[in-house]
This record gives structure tokens, sequence and C-alpha cells, in this order.
């Protein structure tokens, strides 16, 4: 058992290690630039000069759908291998089961009802 743990642990440092050793040398042989003209510093739209600011705040509502995707993402992440072993797991992982379920249920009727979901 703590052997499988190990092989985990190594695969985990090999690839920080990797990463790591990736962006080092990136940043080692990047090209420094000796002089930043002001025209690279504006943004680009298609060979135009941009006209008024390039930065503008805008009110966006895709963060909350996303939110909510990914908690129902990762609550099918547990269902599926739970599905697979219930019947070797027995009737306390199926209420376990239910609870979670049960509280992820609440929290989208939660949100439901605070009418987060509403889009206008």
């Amino acid at each position: 058992m703590p052997s499988d743990y190990l092989v985990v642990a190594v695969f985990l440092a090999v690839g920080v290690v990797f990463v790591a050793v990736t962006l080092a040398f990136a940043w080692l042989l990047r090209e420094k630039p000796k002089y930043i003209s002001p025209v690279k510093l504006t943004p680009y739209e298609c060979g135009e000069r941009p006209i008024g600011q390039a930065w503008s705040q805008y009110y966006v509502r895709y963060y909350i759908f996303a939110l909510i995707f990914v908690i129902f993402d990762v609550e099918v992440v547990f269902l599926f291998p739970w599905a697979l072993v219930l019947k070797e797991l027995g009737l306390f992982a199926f209420l376990e089961m239910l609870v979670f379920l049960a509280i992820l249920l609440a929290g989208l009727y939660y949100a439901w009802r605070k009418g987060i979901l509403k889009w206008t």
C-alpha cells in the first residue's frame, strides 16, 4: 500500500521538475528587448489604431454557470466509480451518496431560488 503512494509521489515530483525545468529554460533563453517602443505597448486591432480605451468594464454572468457546471461535473466524477462498485460497498455507501446528492441538490435549489440561474 505505501508503495502505491510512492509511485504517485514520484510521478508528481517528476511532473513538477519537468515543468520547472521547462519554464527555467524558456526564461533563460528568451530574447530580451533593448528598447520597447510605445507602439508595441498599444493593443493590436487588425492593423488599425485603437479608438478609445482598450480596457472596458462589463458584467459577465458566465462564471456562475461555469461554477455550477464544475460542481456537477465533479459530482459525475464521484458518481461513476461509485456506481461501478455499488454492490460491493453496500447500503452504507448508498446512503452516503444520497446525502452527497442531497447536499448538491440543495445547493442547486438555493441558487435557483436566489435567482442566480436567471440570465436577465
